[in-house]
């Protein structure tokens, strides 16, 4: 049986981003465990809406000749907190506050969470 990321990571190849749902109190959590770190209690997957908010960002500036890029700290509307980059904008305009929806990139050999913002 897989485990819950590879299960999440399949989800992402089949287009769908799932996240893990404690059954009793409905609070959705990231990354998937096997155990929900909020209670321990049971969970199960729920298909997240995609949007949320740059709860923060940072540029990286690889070596040259490649060129900078941003890494943000999403928060969904679905409440966890998870690491992507926002595509399509210079790093520099990427801001706190700005809404956001959810993209996945099937181009390489896993699939890749990317996130646009919501006027795209």
């Amino acid at each position: 049986m897989p485990g819950p990321e590879r299960i999440w990571r399949d989800a992402l190849a089949d287009g769908r981003l799932m996240l893990p749902r404690e059954i009793s109190t409905g609070r959705c959590f990231f990354p998937p465990r096997v155990a929900s770190p909020l209670s321990g209690e049971a969970w199960d997957w729920v298909e997240a809406s995609g949007r949320g908010t740059v709860y923060s960002t940072s540029i990286v500036h690889p070596k040259s000749p490649e060129a900078p890029y941003n890494v943000a700290l999403v928060e969904l509307e679905e409440g966890p907190r998870l690491m992507s980059r926002v595509d399509g904008l210079v790093p520099e305009v990427v801001a706190i506050g700005m809404k956001v929806v959810a993209r996945i990139d099937c181009d390489g050999a896993e699939p890749l969470l990317l996130f646009v913002p919501q006027d795209h």
